[in-house]
């Protein structure tokens, strides 16, 4: 890899940050200089972990065990590569680790020095990446990525199964890696790492249905709870959740917590009205648990979770479902079969965060809890299931969170059950539609915020492909009237990434 590219970019970071401070006490400047100086430190900061990833990879290669004595690391007085990293960035094992991984990603061969001089090798993990960890690591060199970011898509989408799928033509799935990646990228700059991560967990999850049960199973047997008496006597407690227990856990906290709606958990007799509820957050969660293991499943949902009793809600494609003739128990093969068993043959996610559930496991759920259908258009927007009402109504919320999978405030992780609807345009003011077209998912704080600071969404369709677009307009600045350009606001939903 040319290091040219974040040389430059390092360099004119640099001296912008120098050009913004230029003497100045960093607490005399106003917002708009220090928010240009924080982005013109992190480029150069991106800059940076670039080169000393590549950096790192080299001292690596140069430290490789079969040198030996004469191996860098080694003539330097460590035991290996790693030591040496350390000490001389005072950086934590795993952070070396993986930025001599990234460093291997970017290079295609490294210099490595033996009795004969040096030598080229080439890189055992950028030989196998292909196309998309080419676009990745480009991205990362370019800036568009940092290295975080980068860390992020690659961890979560990890290499394409081909060898799964010899039905398929070779090309497809690194294809599709390709496009998960470029969309990813995109979606980058307006995302926490951790988000990031889970979307191109979810991509990979799309695109890899028979891993998904894998992955499942791996985690199911992975399960454990451990607890411990510290040594003044404290109890203490460690789960490792499979992925479908930790749906049914997230769902019951989510009930007591979501906004605007607390644990019923007293006598509501015994209780001083408008009294404030002293506990922490984890301290309600831990108070819901212990409720919910003492009651069982015969607690009263409305004294223990408010108005909405909690349950794991799946959104799965019809395309997925698929039906079978059944027999009669004891009848032969050939007896006339007397009704029809579903099966999915797919995967299913979850309307909070959108992990994906391996089809054995949405069978379940739909043999105990069935199904609610939510109908498409051609350009994938769900269709109106109700008008001429003030609020949305059930069925249209579920449409809306199939569409939208979240909060989409920017960069916001609130998952669709801390969201209340927002017409996009007021329902008083603007005379507008209760309809699925025109509402978006906003947690209680983008909510507020959005009106509070007087901003808008606005809504567009594409005359070709009849697919909406949701942008945020904010207000012209007070102080000098600059209007903003819009931010689109982009769906967290499962279904913008392809599907295998």
């Amino acid at each position: 890899m040319e290091v040219s590219a974040p040389v430059d970019r390092l360099r004119v970071a640099s001296e912008r940050v120098v050009g913004l401070i230029a003497g100045r006490e960093l607490s005399a400047l106003d917002d708009r200089e220090i928010v240009g100086v924080m982005a013109e430190i992190t480029a150069a900061l991106n800059a940076l972990d670039v080169l000393a990833a590549c950096a790192a990879r080299v001292i690596d290669a140069r430290s490789a065990r079969e040198l030996g004595g004469a191996g860098l690391a080694q003539r330097q007085g460590h035991r290996n590569a790693t030591e040496l990293l350390q000490t001389l960035t005072g950086r934590s094992r795993r952070e070396v680790t993986r930025s001599v991984k990234t460093g291997g990603d970017l290079l295609d061969a490294v210099g490595v020095v033996g009795d004969d001089g040096p030598r080229d090798t080439a890189s055992p993990v950028s030989s196998a990446g292909g196309e998309w960890l080419e676009r990745a690591g480009g991205a990362l060199r370019d800036g568009a990525l940092s290295h975080a970011q980068f860390q992020a898509i690659r961890v979560g989408l990890g290499e394409p199964p081909v060898e799964r799928y010899s039905e398929l033509d070779p090309d497809f799935l690194p294809r599709a890696w390709v496009a998960a990646v470029e969309r990813l990228i995109a979606e980058a700059p307006h995302l926490p790492v951790e988000e990031l991560r889970a979307s191109a967990r979810i991509a990979r999850d799309r695109l890899d249905p028979v891993g998904v049960t894998l992955r499942f199973e791996e985690r199911f047997a992975a399960r454990s709870y451990r607890s411990w008496v510290d040594e003044h006597g404290q109890r203490h407690g460690r789960f490792v959740f499979d992925d479908d227990a930790a749906a049914w856990v997230d769902a019951i906290l989510q009930a007591a917590l979501r906004p605007r709606r607390g644990p019923r958990f007293v006598d509501p007799d015994a209780v001083v009205a408008d009294a404030p509820d002293e506990r922490s957050g984890e301290q309600i969660a831990y108070d819901t648990l212990m409720a919910v293991m003492r009651t069982g499943a015969a607690a009263d949902p409305a004294q223990a979770f408010g108005d909405r009793q909690p349950g794991v809600r799946i959104v799965l494609e019809a395309s997925a479902l698929v039906e079978a003739p059944s027999l009669v128990e004891g009848e032969s093969p050939g007896a006339e079969a007397m009704g029809v068993v579903t099966t999915v043959r797919g995967v299913g996610h979850l309307e909070d965060g959108g992990s994906a559930l391996p089809g054995g496991v949405v069978e379940s759920y739909l043999c105990d809890a069935g199904a609610v259908p939510v109908s498409v258009g051609d350009a994938g927007r769900p269709l109106d299931v109700g008008r001429h009402q003030r609020l949305f109504t059930r069925a249209q919320r579920i449409a809306i969170a199939v569409r939208d999978g979240g909060c989409v405030g920017i960069g916001c992780r609130a998952p669709i059950s801390q969201c209340e609807m927002h017409h996009i345009d007021h329902w008083a003011a603007d005379r507008g539609r209760t309809d699925v077209d025109d509402g978006v998912p906003l947690c209680r704080n983008h909510h507020l915020g959005l009106h509070n600071r007087g901003e808008k969404i606005v809504r567009e369709r594409d005359s070709v492909t009849g697919r909406d677009s949701y942008w945020l307009h904010a207000p012209p600045d007070p102080r000098t009237g600059e209007v903003r350009p819009p931010t689109l606001l982009r769906s967290r939903s499962p279904r913008r990434f392809d599907a295998a």
